[in-house]
């Protein structure tokens, strides 16, 4: 089987493509700039130049694909731009899959989307979503509301560098997922026929409140956390203040984001489900408390070693 994957170069979709190489799929991988792409074809990923704003450049890259895993998004600002890739460029994508007869078209999107078009890249995934689901394609989506990786940029980091938090009085519990388990159930749904034309949920079993990510920060690095507390209410005021101004804009989406993670419902059956249907035990699937202890050790060691050399380095300049 060969697999088509779009936004291989991203933090989830390099895991998707590894796991893919694995498990012994033949993997092609659309990217726009072959070379900074090139450790996928070192893993043995086949690379075929393609950009989503440029449909001519799209067809190719069906060829002989049995699956498509669509783990891209633009991280661009710019919504215009956003727009062509997460919409235009997807209409492409799909119009092509329906004309190839996919066997299957893996969509990632987020928990959610459908509750909040005024954030441009939620309605982008939401619209994408439903034509999927209209395309007479088969397929699965997985809905996310968060990766581990992104914490350590929202919490562990600041807390090291002693920086502020932001985070909200209502604090929701959130499941969270490692990009390199995301990307296991991806590959894992190809091979189980109950997950054709199902929307799964994803995350790790167990849900955590911002003040216990904090806490366990606190705990693993020995450093107190500065927080600056601020609620859902202040937060929807400051998107409709800074929605009228052009130069705001992504101060409003920003903003406006940080109500999505924070408003959240607790979906631990739903990914108790996604486990059920993917024959998966919850023990197998990491946990963010051991995700945070093992980056808090290799940053801690790092930071100490860096140190022991600088001192020496300080006590040799001085001989």
């Amino acid at each position: 089987m060969t697999l088509l994957i779009l936004g291989g170069t991203g933090t989830l979709g390099r895991q998707i493509v590894r796991k893919a190489l694995e498990n012994g799929f033949q993997v092609r991988c659309i990217v726009r700039n072959k070379r900074a792409a090139n450790f996928l074809k070192e893993w043995g990923a086949e690379l075929v130049y393609g950009d989503l704003t440029l449909p001519e450049t799209l067809p190719l890259s069906f060829q002989g694909v049995t699956a498509i895993i669509d783990a891209s998004t633009t991280k661009s600002e710019d919504n215009t731009e956003l727009i062509n890739v997460d919409w235009y460029g997807k209409l492409i994508v799909i119009e092509l899959a329906k004309y190839t007869q996919i066997k299957r078209f893996i969509f990632l999107s987020i928990l959610n989307s459908e509750k909040y078009p005024y954030i441009t890249l939620m309605q982008m995934k939401y619209r994408v979503e439903k034509l999927i689901k209209n395309s007479g394609i088969p397929f699965t989506i997985f809905k996310y509301a968060g990766f581990f990786q992104a914490l350590i940029n929202q919490y562990a980091i600041p807390i090291l560098e002693q920086k502020p938090i932001l985070i909200t009085v209502e604090s929701p519990t959130i499941a969270y997922i490692d990009t390199q388990d995301a990307a296991f159930f991806c590959i894992k749904s190809l091979s189980i026929k109950e997950t054709q034309n199902k929307t799964l949920a994803t995350g790790s079993s167990q849900a955590w409140k911002s003040e216990e990510i904090i806490e366990l920060c606190e705990k693993l690095s020995g450093q107190k956390a500065k927080t600056q507390l601020i609620s859902i209410f202040l937060l929807k005021v400051l998107r409709q203040i800074t929605g009228f101004f052009d130069w705001s804009l992504k101060i409003s989406d920003r903003l406006a984001f940080i109500e999505v993670i924070n408003n959240t419902q607790n979906f631990t059956s739903s990914i108790q489900y996604t486990y059920s249907i993917l024959d998966i035990n919850p023990k197998e699937v990491l946990e963010l408390d051991f995700y945070f202890r093992e980056y808090f050790e290799m940053m801690l060691n790092t930071l100490e070693n860096l140190t022991a050399g600088q001192i020496k380095k300080t006590k040799t300049s001085l001989i």
